[in-house]
């Protein structure tokens, strides 16, 4: 036994030492001093040679909050990726030109702060009315645009073309549809492509929309697109292909956690010979080395709101609790929704404008929608009734009063 033993440990030093050799020449400027056992678990460097790191960040705008944005530019300085990238939504957006010439104005502020390259790309509310479009243009040039680093193509694409289009829901028109198929032909053999567009446009009619026609012309080549907008994280798998939809850098958001998809975040970018990785970085985790905040001056739009009531209950579905269900109170005389999600033992909180503040006194029709993901983090089939699905169809009303704490019951059934 003792000499299978030796023999073993000649093998593995014979290995190690393998492994050990010719480091140097194969990471300028490490050197190490390698022995026959060495204090280091092996020396397969992570990043390769052509790998590369960016961030990106996400909605500033629709009524955003104050110091959010600011302190995001901070803490990219920390960071220090090779470069930046928003999804768009820097600015309220706007008409008036006075108003244009003043946001822009602090948006420079904040990014003139910046230690390495930022990538604009605009959003509706940075270029959805035609003045604010023209602004942009006559700012900063192309609304859309190309550019490739280390052989990956970023296709940086305008989803309010043209702007201020009457179903507000975004789009691609011709010319730059056109554009995206001729950048795609000319860029055949990138070994990835990074698809960027402010709107999830996948998720309206894509014949009419021009995304289908984008998504057609990507074809079978490895790609990975982002968007924001919808201020909530949600991560899709179309074709086989990951579509992430950031959550905020700032934007209004109910800030009620990962769980909903609703934190401020920098979305830190590493990008392998085998396609992308994500991590994504809570903007209040990121600390300085004195574990003191930077100090910013970012003003805030506040959201114009209606006094609420604490509402908080249980949901069931044939007396068996529905975690993960998403419960949405529509007001039936007009109003916001309260949305909330239930728990593994049936309960939920309403939420509003913040974090489980509630709902607004008044009558609504409950909703209930439970879609689970599968491994591939894709949204299945809802598993509830369908009449519960919309709020035409559902029967469960619910009454919030002010000056209480409503407690709600939802008893759903085949």
């Amino acid at each position: 036994m003792k000499r299978i033993c030796l023999g073993f440990a000649a093998i593995v030093a014979l290995g190690a030492a393998a492994a050990f050799s010719g480091v140097r020449d194969r990471l300028p400027g490490f050197q190490f001093a390698a022995e026959e056992r060495n204090p280091v678990s092996h020396l397969r460097w992570s990043l390769a040679q052509d790998d590369f790191q960016f961030a990106i960040v996400s909605d500033r705008t629709g009524y955003h909050r104050a110091n959010v944005f600011a302190q995001a530019i901070e803490k990219l300085n920390l960071l220090q990726p090779e470069f930046v990238i928003t999804v768009g939504d820097l600015i309220e957006g706007t008409k008036k030109e006075e108003e244009l010439v003043a946001r822009w104005k602090e948006i420079d502020g904040f990014l003139g702060r910046l230690t390495m390259p930022f990538f604009y790309l605009g959003g509706n509310h940075d270029v959805g009315f035609k003045e604010s479009a023209q602004f942009w243009t006559d700012k900063l040039g192309r609304l859309y645009y190309q550019f490739r680093y280390k052989n990956v193509l970023f296709l940086m694409l305008n989803a309010d073309d043209p702007p201020g289009s009457p179903n507000g829901i975004g789009s691609f028109g011709q010319e730059q549809v056109a554009y995206a198929k001729k950048i795609l032909e000319q860029n055949q053999n990138v070994r990835w492509t990074l698809v960027f567009v402010h709107r999830p446009l996948w998720n309206g009619d894509t014949k009419k929309n021009g995304w289908g026609d984008v998504e057609a012309a990507l074809g079978v080549r490895p790609y990975t697109v982002f968007c924001g907008h919808l201020h909530q994280y949600q991560k899709y798998v179309r074709n086989g292909r990951n579509y992430y939809q950031l959550a905020t850098t700032g934007g209004a958001s109910r800030m009620r956690g990962v769980e909903y998809g609703e934190f401020d975040e920098i979305v830190w970018v590493t990008m392998k010979k085998d396609g992308p990785l994500l991590a994504n970085l809570v903007l209040e985790s990121i600390q300085t080395d004195d574990l003191k905040k930077p100090v910013t001056n970012e003003s805030e739009t506040p959201i114009p709101a209606k006094p609420v009531a604490k509402a908080r209950g249980q949901a069931f579905f044939e007396g068996v609790p529905i975690p993960g269900a998403v419960v949405t109170l529509q007001p039936i005389k007009g109003g916001p929704p309260a949305v909330g999600i239930v728990a593994a033992d049936g309960t939920f909180t309403l939420t509003t404008y913040a974090a489980n503040d509630g709902a607004v006194a008044g009558e609504y029709k409950a909703t209930v929608q439970w879609r689970l993901q599968d491994a591939k983090s894709k949204l299945g089939p809802n598993q509830l009734p369908a009449k519960y699905a919309a709020a035409g169809t559902s029967d469960l009303r619910v009454t919030i009063e002010s000056g209480r704490v409503n407690e709600l019951m939802l008893e759903l059934r085949k």
